[in-house]
C-alpha cells in the first residue's frame, strides 16, 4: 500500500448513500471531467464532462484502469504513483492518446489530488485544451508564414534577376551545337528556367491563384507521385487512404501541383529510401484556420515512419533557410505554404520518432465567411 494512503487509512470518509448521490449531481454541473480512483488507479467514478473527454460511459469505465484509456501513458503513470506516494497535488498539461475515443490525440490540462472518499483515493481533474492549444499553434504558425513570406518574395526577386541571363546563353549555345543529342541539355536548361521564372512569378504576383479550375484531389496526387516516381531511383512503399466521397475542388492544379511535390519530396528525403509514405484525404467540418470557420475543408495527409524532425527545429521549419540538411535550400515548406495561403489554405504538422504528417487544410468555398 502507498504511503500517503497507508498514513491516512484511519482518516477515510464514510459517506451514506444519499450524500454520494448529491457529490454526483455536483460533479455533473461542471465543466471540467472528474474521475474518481483507487489505489490501484481503477476508476471508481466519473461526471459526465469526462465521459466525453474519455469517450467511454461511466457503466464502462467502472472498475477500469484510467492508465488502459490513455494508452499507458508513461507520464501519466508516473504523476498518478508520485501523488500516491506523497500526498502532494498536481496540475500540469500533457497530450494523451485516448484508445475509446477513437484513438483521437488530445491535450489535457491535468490536476490531481489525494482524495479519501469510500474507496477512492485520488482525485482526477482532466480539461480537454485541444482547440485552445490548436488555435495557439495555428496563430504562432500564420505569424511564422507571413514572415516567411515576405522573405520568399525577397529571394524571389534575387534569384529572377539571373534568369533571363542563364536563358539567353542557353539560347545562344543552343544555335551554336551542331549535335542534336547536344542540343536536348540546352532545352532542359531553357524548360527549367522558364518553369522556374513561372514560379518566380507566381511568388512575386498577386496574393490569389491565377488559374482556378475544378480539381480531382486523388487525379493530382497521383500525377504527383508520377513526379515522384520518375526522379526516385530506390524502392518505395506507398500507402494510399483516399476518401472515395472527396469532391472537386476549385484550384490552381499547378500550384497545387508544386506544394504537394515539395511536401512529399521532403517525406521520401526523411526516409532515405526505406519505410512508408502513406497519403490519406478527407473532410472535415466547422474547420476554423486562422480566425475564419469554414463549413467544410479537404484535408490531405502525408505520413512518413521516418526519424521525425529535430525538435530545435519544429518552430522553425516554415522560415526560409531553415534545413538540416548540407544540400537542402530550405525553400520547400515555405514556397508550399505560401501556394497553400493563396487558396486560404493552412500546412500544420506533427512530428515525433517514427511518425510525421503534414496536414494540408484548404477550404472547399474559398469566398465563404462562416463565423458562429
Amino acid at each position: 500500500m502507498h504511503s500517503y494512503i497507508k498514513n491516512k487509512q484511519s482518516s477515510r470518509l464514510n459517506t451514506d448513500g444519499s450524500i454520494h448521490k448529491n457529490s454526483e449531481n455536483i460533479l455533473d454541473t461542471l465543466n471540467s471531467g472528474i474521475i474518481l480512483l483507487d489505489e490501484n488507479l481503477l476508476i471508481k467514478g466519473l461526471n459526465i464532462a469526462a465521459e466525453n473527454i474519455l469517450g467511454i460511459s461511466q457503466r464502462r469505465a467502472y472498475d477500469q484502469s484510467l492508465l488502459r484509456l490513455v494508452n499507458d501513458e508513461p507520464e501519466m503513470r508516473d504523476i498518478l504513483t508520485r501523488v500516491l506516494d506523497t500526498g502532494n497535488h498536481y496540475a500540469n498539461e500533457m497530450q494523451l492518446s485516448l484508445i475509446e475515443a477513437n484513438s483521437n490525440e488530445k491535450i489535457i490540462d491535468c490536476r490531481v489530488s489525494p482524495i479519501l472518499i469510500d474507496d477512492a483515493c485520488l482525485l482526477v481533474e482532466i480539461t480537454d485544451v485541444t482547440r485552445r492549444s490548436k488555435i495557439s499553434r495555428e496563430n504562432a504558425l500564420i505569424i511564422q508564414h507571413g514572415a516567411g513570406r515576405q522573405m520568399i518574395r525577397q529571394l524571389a526577386h534575387e534569384i529572377k534577376n539571373p534568369l533571363g541571363g542563364i536563358r539567353g546563353a542557353a539560347q545562344l549555345l543552343e544555335r551554336r551545337l551542331k549535335n542534336d543529342d547536344l542540343r536536348e541539355y540546352t532545352d532542359v536548361v531553357i524548360n527549367e528556367t522558364d518553369r522556374l521564372a513561372a514560379l518566380v512569378d507566381t511568388l512575386l504576383g498577386p496574393g490569389g491563384p491565377s488559374n482556378k479550375k475544378p480539381v480531382n484531389i486523388h487525379e493530382l496526387i497521383e500525377y504527383v507521385i508520377k513526379i515522384i516516381n520518375a526522379e526516385n531511383q530506390k524502392s518505395l512503399l506507398i500507402k494510399r487512404d483516399y476518401d472515395p466521397g472527396l469532391p472537386y475542388i476549385d484550384l490552381d492544379r499547378d500550384q497545387l501541383v508544386q506544394a504537394l511535390l515539395n511536401l512529399i519530396k521532403n517525406a521520401l528525403i526523411a526516409l532515405d529510401g526505406q519505410g512508408t509514405l502513406t497519403l490519406r484525404t478527407s473532410t472535415l467540418t466547422n474547420f476554423t484556420i486562422g480566425d475564419t470557420r469554414y463549413r467544410v475543408i479537404v484535408s490531405i495527409e502525408i505520413e512518413d515512419d521516418g526519424p521525425g524532425i529535430p525538435i530545435d527545429m519544429q518552430d522553425s521549419i516554415f522560415y526560409p533557410l531553415v534545413t538540416n540538411r548540407p544540400e537542402g535550400t530550405g525553400l520547400g515548406l515555405p514556397v508550399a505554404q505560401e501556394l497553400l495561403s493563396r487558396h486560404k489554405g493552412l500546412i500544420e504538422f506533427e512530428s515525433r520518432p517514427g511518425r510525421t504528417v503534414f496536414f494540408v487544410r484548404i477550404p472547399l468555398d474559398q469566398s465563404e465567411n462562416f463565423n458562429e
